[in-house]
């Protein structure tokens, strides 16, 4: 029985491939999103772009939250 559903699964297998592949680089995107890291980098760059007049009070303050906000998993959809 095991040879038969696998001859007959061997079609799937490219799918199967697929998905795994795109289980594996999601994890990776969420790690990396929420790598301690990468958020303080984020927040340095945000206050180093309104320190140079690129970003308003509002902008960084929005950004700011953002990031923390990815750091918590909080998800706000206005």
């Amino acid at each position: 029985m095991g040879l038969i559903t696998s001859l007959l699964g061997l079609p799937l297998a490219p799918v199967r491939g697929v998905i795994w592949l795109s289980e594996v680089i999601q994890d990776q995107v969420e790690q990396q999103l929420r790598d301690p890291a990468v958020l303080s980098g984020e927040l340095e760059e945000i206050d180093r772009a309104a320190e140079d007049g690129r970003l308003t009070e509002e902008e960084r303050t929005a950004a700011q939250q953002a990031v923390l906000d990815r750091m918590t998993g909080i998800d706000r959809k206005e």
